[in-house]
């Protein structure tokens, strides 16, 4: 293994200028400095539209994609060769768990207020599609609110808020900084990509820490967790009511058709729902191009410009509905709907200029690259990623020890 020394470097700065930070790979980073006005005046105003007829269209469409996905899987007993059959099951559950994220999506745009321009409707859409995937409606709803008005902000943002070096050698019970091997970052993505969804959902992992406050006590399913306020209870209450309903029918459904069935229609579409949510919000957060601010730097349109669009070719665009491809523009007006997004992106890359973030890296080769770069965050007010790997500027501005 190898181990990294220190030396001090302060981020390049003249008595004339504004301190340049450095990304991970050694480029340039000059925060922004235009306003959320700019960016908003710059959106065509019909981009703001929203339209529930619109909206539940696309929901009947996904609802009919899944029924035929179900409905074809129903025949995959009948073909005689058991090779074939397991090829039929895994090809199901990849296509199903696709259109699953879909419809996650689409609950999402319920919780901002996007689907339409009446809340009554897009709560009740949202709470059954998010709990007909075991998502907590409105605790998410309240706790993904906030992390838009705080996103990049080090002590306020909700998810994927990234640790300093202390935290991070603390993570790994390292006392100095050890070169992580590739099977630790395949092992850090499995547990991730597994797991990950659930355990921010039960436990807010990857989220702010609440010193003091239990793991448990940290639950989107409690109301007296510390991401809410008093007056969230009952919509916490709200969204547990709708996990139970869907764990009861889940329950009923397994005693009928048993639990191979339950595993093969519902449980591993279910698996790849989460991959995808997991996948999805790590990439569009954690870029070894993108910073993270402290009290001192953040706003919220420098919060919002640290997010990159990706590309994710027909899946991105038709069935996950430009959710990776216009997430820049979804911070900075979470309510303009995704089928104005598009539009909308490109109206403000004229404004953000040289601070609009877009990666068109495969999305595997993506999570590979940001898994091995974006360790932990360094800095005096801007804070930019840094890793043990011995890629780009190494931690505090060290060498590797040969």
């Amino acid at each position: 293994m190898s181990t990294i020394t220190y030396t001090q470097r302060r981020p390049s700065v003249s008595l004339t200028s504004k301190p340049v930070y450095k990304d991970a790979f050694g480029h340039d980073f000059e925060p922004p400095e235009y306003t959320i006005k700019d960016i908003l005046d710059a959106i065509p105003k019909h981009c703001f539209d929203r339209s529930l007829s619109h909206s539940l269209a696309y929901v009947a469409r996904d609802l009919f994609y899944a029924s035929c996905l179900f409905g074809l899987a129903t025949q995959i007993h009948s073909i005689p060769y058991l090779p074939a059959r397991v090829v039929a099951w895994v090809l199901y559950g990849f296509c199903q768990g696709l259109v699953g994220t879909g419809l996650w999506v689409l609950a999402h745009e319920c919780g901002h207020g996007a689907f339409s321009p009446y809340k009554l409707a897009n709560d009740v859409v949202g709470w059954l599609l998010h709990s007909a995937l075991f998502v907590p409606y409105h605790s998410w709803r309240i706790t993904h609110s906030k992390h838009h008005k705080a996103t990049g902000h080090l002590t306020r943002d909700m998810v994927f808020v990234p640790r300093d070096v202390t935290r991070y050698k603390l993570s790994r019970n390292l006392t100095e900084l050890t070169e992580e091997a590739p099977i630790a970052t395949l092992y850090f993505l499995f547990i991730q990509q597994v797991f990950g969804w659930p355990a921010y959902l039960a436990y807010n992992v990857t989220g702010q820490k609440y010193p003091g406050v239990s793991s448990f006590r940290r639950s989107h399913f409690a109301p007296s967790a510390p991401m809410f306020d008093v007056k969230d209870f009952w919509d916490i209450i709200i969204s547990d009511v709708g996990i139970l309903v869907a764990g009861t029918l889940t329950y009923l459904g397994i005693q009928k058709w048993g639990w191979a069935n339950f595993a093969l229609y519902y449980f591993i579409p279910y698996l790849w729902v989460n991959n995808w949510l997991v996948c999805i919000t790590y990439l569009q957060h954690t870029d070894p191009t993108l910073p993270h601010y402290d009290a001192s730097e953040w706003n919220f349109a420098r919060g919002a410009a640290a997010t990159v669009d990706r590309d994710f070719g027909f899946i991105g665009r038709h069935l996950f509905h430009e959710i990776i491809e216009t997430h820049v523009a979804h911070h900075y007006s979470s309510r303009i709907p995704f089928y104005h997004a598009e539009e909308a992106t490109q109206a403000i890359r004229k404004v953000m200029g040289k601070h609009y973030r877009q990666d068109k890296t495969n999305l595997i080769l993506a999570l590979w690259k940001t898994a091995r770069t974006c360790h932990f965050v360094e800095g005096d007010g801007v804070k930019m990623y840094r890793n043990a790997n011995g890629i780009g500027i190494p931690p505090k501005e060290g060498r590797r020890a040969q």
